[in-house]
């Protein structure tokens, strides 16, 4: 009775260790993932930041020329102002987005799904 107690300990100890594991690893591709999405963000925020400054250096300077002049009025600073529509790219972008963002999640889930499975195969080929 005593050896079978022992032994279902150290098998529910194995299979916590093997629980641990797998959890560490798990967390670790979620890390690795969070850190991907943090940067890409960063980067995207630089690049719009960097963007968004330079047009408004611009339109400062081409005001500051007319202020100048005596040529500045409210319709020349609405123009100057008013937020243009979207080009070529901005639309292009709109379509493309959502299909690259479903394209790298079905990508991402099936190799989740299929490192699952192989891992529950590996689990079962050692009992």
């Amino acid at each position: 009775m005593k050896d079978d107690l022992k032994n279902k300990a150290e098998e529910l100890e194995q299979t916590l260790q093997a629980q641990l594991a797998f959890l560490r690893s798990d967390s670790r591709d979620w890390a690795k993932m969070g850190a991907g999405v943090l940067l890409g963000g960063l980067v995207a925020f630089g690049v719009v930041r960097a963007l968004k400054g330079k047009k408004n250096n611009k339109n400062k300077k081409i005001m500051a020329v007319l202020e100048k002049e005596g040529l500045l009025d409210d319709e020349i600073v609405g123009k100057l102002n008013a937020k243009k529509s979207p080009g070529f790219g901005g639309r292009l972008a709109a379509i493309l987005l959502p299909i690259a963002i479903t394209y790298g999640r079905e990508k991402l889930m099936n190799a989740y799904l299929n490192q699952k499975a192989q891992d529950s195969q590996d689990d079962e080929s050692e009992d």
